[in-house]
């Protein structure tokens, strides 16, 4: 029981990190406001923030899921990986740590929608808004690809309940797109200046993680790679 919600945690926060990093959430905040610019009603606004935000979890979940079962339904692929993850995830997770601490970089830009594409999406309400968040979901950024991929699937892979862990993803990354949209519907104003305040703690927050993967990555090589080796 404690294990499975260490897990679920652990998949939550890795979602809202990867929502709360500098190029995701420039994104979020962009396709929020510019869906309340192009609705009037605060109500239709909150139904395309929530349109928006559940795109984005459905997006994640499916691709997370399909990869899992993916992995698993090839006999020779789960087996090797069922063997040797404990050596594999050790490494993943030094790299994903040293990425977060900016130790390594990869200047990447994400996927960019054409306004007029945006608009043409904005325009058809709730079902354009639902599509927008898939779209943006799917296109990742560095450090977006570095959580999902690095760090959601081995952990998924290695648990007993990882198939459940890409919706708990999905939903952290959703959550503070949600309260944008929520705070945009009731008409408060500094919704994006706190919007612009979490940013500012990620930068805290993304360390102190990447601080984590370094360790239990460290932790993993020692006890998998070089004890084995001795």
């Amino acid at each position: 029981m404690i294990e499975a919600l260490i897990a679920f945690g652990t998949a939550l926060w890795l979602g809202i990190l990867t929502s709360i990093s500098p190029c995701p959430l420039a994104t979020n905040i962009a396709a929020v406001s510019f869906l309340s610019k192009k609705i009037n009603h605060p109500k239709a606004v909150l139904w395309a923030g929530s349109a928006y935000t559940l795109g984005r979890m459905i997006a994640y979940a499916l691709l997370g899921i399909a990869i899992i079962a993916s992995l698993v339904s090839v006999p020779s692929v789960a087996n090797f990986l069922q063997k040797y993850m404990n050596r594999i995830i050790g490494p993943i997770l030094l790299v994903v740590g040293l990425f977060l601490l900016n130790i390594i970089r990869l200047n990447v830009s994400g996927f960019s929608l054409s306004r007029e594409r945006q608009e043409s999406l904005a325009d058809s309400g709730a079902k354009g808004a639902f599509l927008l968040g898939a779209i943006f979901a799917l296109s990742f950024c560095p450090i977006s690809a570095g959580l999902f991929f690095g760090s959601l699937i081995p952990l998924a892979f290695n648990s007993k309940i990882g198939i459940i862990l890409p919706i708990f993803f999905g939903l952290g990354t959703g959550l503070p797109v949600m309260v944008f949209a929520v705070g945009v519907s009731l008409g408060i104003s500094s919704a994006s200046h706190w919007f612009h305040k979490i940013a500012a703690i990620e930068k805290y927050t993304r360390k102190i993680t990447g601080v984590i993967f370094v360790a239990v990555g460290l932790y993993f090589i020692w006890n998998h790679i070089v004890l084995l080796l001795k």
